[in-house]
């Protein structure tokens, strides 16, 4: 098959650390089967920050500058996306001879891939994360239009269970959506003595050390996080807080940890490549994620496969991924119930052994192998010829 992925979320050369789910899961489709990455990038992206490499190997990949204006109506982003793809990329999207669109975000990225889907005649699939339906479907305008490209797929790929009802209850047909878990790189995510971990960090040393991985915005629940570890530290007097990775709540972090006094015991070390996770999760004594909504978050995978235990919230997929034997879940911004999981998990005796070896059940081999079966039977069913002549 020749696949055209169309999608915000990818390495591009101006943020190269994005979506490392997706890398991985479209490198291997890509040593299979013939796919094309075109990712859009936000136009602001380019204009404030220096390209990089972006770590992508084995798979033809581009980008286009995704313009809108921003803040202002955000009911019309899939028309501006269309506008920004066709202006830059038409000829080469007609030259592409494609089997098949894989669109990697409801809203507004697979509204567009089905405007291209359709003007090049060809099927489009659609794979749904977390928040692009959970979120973007509770804006009427938003919803109308996801309700339609739902419907007019030829299939829809969902991380969770929980994620694939959400898209029959806003439109899919039951029998066109498929639960695909995404999966876990073993060789770089798997047990190790936490103090060799802690070593080639340079980490102080901590007891327990709680871990927080993803982006910092309000929404992943760091704010949250911030909020309930000074009661962990009237009861564990030596325990330290690291938040790795970026984003807009970083200054609010600082301000709270100075203002709540546990500063010295908080450390934000920013973004990390993909590959450095493995250590951070080995060093880590539990991974606390409270987020308000997900899909189905890799670094929790990526956490249990390192053997580390977890705290999350109980919203979206975590609940189907995360056993009792894994870690404690709790209601989304209930601080209370987040503080006594904090509590609570750190006075357990995990078997660490067990954790990884439920984590080593989510294959990339395995999710790269439905995700490439779901595509040939969408492609299987195309009339010969229908294809735009080029």
């Amino acid at each position: 098959m020749k696949v055209l992925v169309l999608t915000n979320l990818f390495p591009t050369p101006w943020d190269p650390l994005r979506a490392a789910f997706n890398r991985q899961q479209f490198e291997r489709l890509g040593a299979q089967h013939e796919v094309e990455v075109l990712a859009a990038v936000d136009f602001r992206l380019r204009l404030q920050r220096k390209p990089m490499d972006t770590g992508v190997r084995g798979l033809k990949s581009g980008h286009f500058a995704f313009f809108y204006p921003p803040g202002l109506l955000r009911a019309l982003h899939p028309l501006f996306l269309w506008s920004s793809l066709m202006l830059q990329r038409r000829g080469y999207l007609r030259r592409g001879a494609y089997d098949c669109v894989l669109a990697s975000w409801a809203y507004p990225d697979a509204i567009a891939a089905r405007w291209v889907a359709r003007w090049l005649r060809i099927p489009y699939v659609v794979k749904v994360h977390g928040s692009d339906l959970n979120v973007q479907a509770g804006y009427a305008l938003r919803r109308r239009q996801i309700g339609t490209m739902l419907r007019g797929a030829s299939a829809v790929v969902a991380v969770s269970a929980a994620l694939g009802a959400k898209a029959v209850a806003l439109g899919a047909a039951p029998d066109r959506v498929h639960v695909l878990y995404n999966g876990v790189d073993g060789q770089i995510f798997h047990p190790g003595l936490r103090s060799a971990a802690r070593g080639r960090l340079a980490c102080a040393d901590a007891k327990p050390l709680l871990l927080f991985v993803g982006n910092l915005k309000a929404s992943k629940g760091c704010l949250d996080l911030i909020e309930a570890f000074p009661a962990l530290l009237r009861v564990q007097p030596q325990a330290r807080l690291v938040y790795v990775g970026a984003g807009p709540a970083a200054a609010a972090l600082r301000q709270r940890a100075q203002a709540l006094g546990c500063a010295a015991q908080v450390e934000l070390v920013g973004a990390v490549g993909h590959s450095a996770l493995g250590d951070w999760f080995r060093a880590a004594d539990l991974l606390c994620l409270p987020s308000h909504n997900e899909g189905v978050p890799n670094v929790v995978l990526e956490a249990m496969a390192c053997g580390t235990p977890i705290v999350a919230t109980r919203v979206g997929g975590i609940p189907e991924i995360v056993p009792p034997t894994a870690g404690v879940l709790v209601p989304a911004m209930d601080r209370p119930a987040l503080i006594e999981a904090l509590i609570q998990a750190c006075n357990i005796n995990w078997d660490r052994q067990v954790i990884a070896d439920h984590a080593a059940t989510f294959r990339w081999e395995d999710n790269v192998q439905m995700l490439a079966a779901i595509l040939r039977s969408v492609v299987a069913l195309q009339p010969t010829g229908a294809k735009i002549c080029r």
